[in-house]
């Protein structure tokens, strides 16, 4: 039995692991700390929150004292840490609260952690999850590894990679029992629609222009979120302490391709013309410091582990669509409000 503390777990890819974990493992008690900012929604719950290993506590990671007090009293063996600022616009348009959120949230966890368990690290872990924006941009050759030297272009990447050095430090430091995973660009249900795939998919549905960066030359490794779910439900029952695990979705497209599938996609599903949704296509000003290409290794996942991804992009992608199509409801509640003022001032061309 394990005693599990997930941060961020009711936006896109924490959702997806605290059910994971709440139905593969009805021992384990999981808690879901989140602040409920605008991409944390307890609809992604909806299923699970009756569970009775399951139980959500709304928090702040950057409230020190809250922090100390949960470890204090909860009893927490295992900690897997989502919680973050994500989105690179937003951190161009505000990089202080990416640093308080990402470096300062997760030493504020990490100092928990550590007070809590108080040396006694046997059977507990601290798992990190991290980005590979980390490691800055590739040209048209090579591969992220687990020791390709960090190089982050934007404020959300610095802070990312700030928090994972935070991590690794404390192991170095402390010998709090830590474990590291950088993965890809996630897609899927439940995902914010600041997002590349939902954004395009909603535009689509209500006939809106589909902003697209510079010529759409920049190239992802897109990631199928409940596999990510997996490679982390792997990691953390059976990777090494102090050790960094890459997830990628070895799925590389272009991000204008990505835009060009859907339109073919939605347009099938919604019984429109073939190429309708396309010439909605809108190439608007390139973002500051936009990363060319990003393409991960995750041999050492797969070699020793025995993970692998289980969805090609295509497949994962028809998913997703029908996904969004017939939770349609869901879409129009989180695209209101502070989201439309965001978006208008994000993408005007």
């Amino acid at each position: 039995m394990k005693n599990i503390l997930v941060t961020g777990g009711a936006g896109f890819i924490g959702s997806h692991v605290v059910r994971h974990f709440v139905n593969r493992y009805p021992d384990y008690r999981i808690t879901n700390l989140d602040a409920l900012t605008y991409a944390g929604n307890l609809e992604n719950l909806r299923d699970i929150e009756n569970k009775p290993n399951y139980r959500f506590v709304r928090a702040d990671i950057t409230d020190a004292p809250a922090m100390n007090e949960l470890f204090q009293t909860e009893s927490f063996d295992t900690v897997i840490h989502l919680a973050a600022e994500s989105h690179v616009d937003r951190s161009i348009a505000n990089p202080t609260a990416f640093v308080m959120t990402n470096v300062l949230g997760t030493v504020n966890l990490l100092n928990a952690a550590r007070a809590a368990w108080d040396g006694a690290f046997e059977n507990k872990l601290f798992y990190h999850i991290s980005t590979d924006e980390v490691y800055g941009a590739l040209g048209t050759e090579g591969i992220f590894t687990e020791k390709t030297p960090y190089d982050p272009h934007s404020p959300y990447s610095a802070s990312k990679a700030s928090s994972d050095h935070f991590v690794r430090a404390y192991h170095d430091t402390y010998g709090l029992p830590t474990v590291i995973s950088n993965c890809s660009n996630n897609y899927g249900p439940y995902q914010f629609p600041e997002k590349l795939i939902p954004l395009v998919i909603n535009n689509i549905s209500h006939r809106k222009p589909l902003p697209v960066y510079g010529k759409g030359e920049n190239v992802r490794d897109w990631l199928w979120v409940i596999d990510h779910a997996e490679a982390i439900d792997v990691i953390l029952h059976k990777g090494e302490i102090g050790e960094t695990y890459n997830i990628g979705g070895n799925n590389e497209w272009k991000n204008i391709d990505v835009v060009k599938l859907l339109c073919s996609i939605m347009d099938r599903k919604l019984g429109r013309n073939e190429g309708e949704s396309a010439e909605r296509i809108t190439y608007v000003t390139d973002r500051a410091g936009h990363d060319l290409r990003y393409a991960i290794d995750s041999s050492k996942l797969q070699n020793e582990l025995g993970w692998s991804p289980s969805i090609q992009f295509e497949e994962g992608l028809e998913k997703t669509v029908d996904w969004y199509l017939q939770n349609r409801e869901w879409l129009e509640r989180v695209t209101s409000g502070e989201y439309q003022t965001y978006y208008d001032e994000m993408y005007a061309s």
